[in-house]
């Protein structure tokens, strides 16, 4: 290319960087300005609000051709976007068990977007960070330095990781090559009849069915019962099938039940099966000082699954699989294309991360649990961890103590369900009464719950996974659920 081509070639180039970095550099300012007092302020704004018609309206505008100044694009993020969160970082919401985030870990997101790392693994910071946040979750939870390990987008993807490592193990063929309809022996899973629904899309996802995953009864406290998952198991042998699995609650999603994982690991090392733990609820307990024996056993299983921005939390997303041979881990995943190539050095000669999950481009999720980790220490989050489970058995309590509310489930951990039954109202008006109530306390801004039916009973359901919850909180709620059922039912 001559000189004059060249030049009229480089007039015409673009980039996606600002052309004045001087302003940018004061919007930036502005923008952690903001985003500090809007933390700084979460307590005095509602926990969730509805959109009006007019916001959510500009969600139906059009794809945009020509540009904006950037100063109307945060304009609209600070009118439209930031006054309507979802809530989970407000000390009242209690739904759906979600963390609380934390104001490190957005600081972290950005460096990380910034950094722009690709973490399908090289030899460069992003992936060390990566691998050692892995080795502080085998740690936390009790499993060996020579497991393996690997983030992922939440406790979904992070059980059916542990699920597919459990599935090519326990085939009597090698699956990955010939399938799950090669198999003689249709393969079995057992879980509690309170196991998450992600375990039923991850059997299904695995070619599997939902029929091959065996919804074992649960106790009075809603732990599988041992017994009926023995005979289940030889049953299934008995009728030519092949038990592979066990799923074990470390902390059930309903009630935060934990089922025996002594108990359960024993069976399936007496039976030779695979022990898959999802402790996404409440594997972190073990790094809690005074309610770590709750999850005593969590070091045994084969494969787990947990869930940082939960109970680390991490802002959205990060979830972990952890799995104790790693030689089977990277066997279920790893594919080695010409382009994917270990080198003897350069960026290509570090470990491929990739080869422990299912996608090849991976976010740089490490950064936001390494830096707050870094900054409060784990210890702090134990203390916090068994904070929240004062709290939910002091909520517990105060319903106890209130005749109007009633208990549903034993309060294990910190979910309680629970719910205003005045009396003389049968379950269906008892459904409508308490969700109702829900129902305006999440619009009137006041806290958010969610619901749940536990044997036939709806209840209410708080769990509290939030650094920011205090008592005061827990007693604002008790009075609002008793004086909103009171004028629903006219006793005021």
């Amino acid at each position: 290319m001559d000189a004059k081509c060249q030049a009229a070639s480089a007039a015409t180039e673009e980039t996606l960087d600002p052309d004045d970095w001087a302003s940018i550099e004061r919007i930036a300012h502005r923008l952690i300005d903001d985003a500090i007092v809007h933390l700084r302020d979460v307590r005095q704004r509602p926990v969730w609000r509805e959109m009006p018609r007019d916001v959510r309206s500009r969600y139906r505008e059009p794809l945009p051709i020509d540009p904006l100044p950037i100063e109307a694009v945060m304009a609209a993020v600070a009118d439209d976007i930031m006054p309507y969160p979802m809530g989970n970082v407000h000390p009242r919401f209690w739904a759906w068990y979600m963390g609380s985030g934390n104001l490190t870990g957005a600081f972290a997101d950005f460096l990380a977007a910034i950094q722009g790392s690709n973490l399908g693994g090289g030899d460069h910071a992003a992936a060390l960070v990566d691998q050692q946040v892995v080795d502080w979750c085998k740690q936390m939870v009790g499993l060996p330095p020579t497991a393996s390990g690997t983030l992922t987008s939440g406790g979904s993807v992070a059980n059916l990781i542990g699920l597919t490592v459990a599935r090519n193990t326990m085939a009597e063929i090698d699956i990955r090559e010939l399938g799950v309809a090669a198999t003689e022996q249709p393969l079995r899973f057992y879980g509690s009849d309170q196991i998450h629904s992600c375990h039923r899309k991850a059997v299904e996802t695995l070619g599997l069915g939902n029929r091959a995953l065996r919804r074992i009864p649960t106790d009075t406290d809603f732990r599988i019962d041992i017994s009926a998952l023995r005979d289940a198991i030889a049953e299934d042998r008995a009728s030519g099938l092949r038990p592979a699995c066990i799923i074990a609650n470390a902390g059930s999603v309903n009630t935060g039940a934990i089922d025996d994982l002594e108990a359960l690991a024993d069976l399936a090392a007496e039976q030779g099966l695979w022990f898959h733990v999802d402790g996404c609820i409440g594997a972190l307990i073990a790094i809690a000082p005074r309610n770590r024996s709750l999850v005593a056993g969590l070091h045994r299983a084969d494969s787990l699954a947990l869930d940082p921005h939960k109970w680390l939390h991490a802002p959205f997303d990060v979830g972990c699989c952890l799995v104790k041979e790693a030689a089977a881990h990277r066997g279920a995943f790893a594919t080695t294309p010409e382009y994917l190539e270990t080198a003897s050095r350069g960026l290509a000669s570090g470990e491929w991360l990739y080869e422990y999950g299912l996608q090849t481009s991976r976010a740089f999720r490490a950064l936001k649990i390494w830096m707050a980790l870094k900054e409060h220490g784990v210890a702090k989050f134990g203390r916090l961890i068994d904070q929240n489970i004062d709290q939910a058995h002091y909520l517990a309590r105060l319903v106890e103590a209130e005749p109007s509310l009633s208990l549903i489930a034993p309060t294990t951990i910190n979910i309680v369900c629970f719910r205003y039954d005045p009396g003389g109202l049968d379950e269906p008006a008892l459904k409508v009464l308490n969700t109702e109530i829900m129902l305006q306390l999440q619009e009137d801004g006041i806290a958010v719950l969610s619901d749940t039916t536990l044997r036939d009973h709806h209840c209410l359901r708080v769990a509290i996974c939030n650094h920011r919850t205090r008592y005061e909180d827990i007693e604002l709620l008790v009075g609002e659920i008793v004086r909103r059922g009171e004028i629903l039912t006219g006793k005021r």
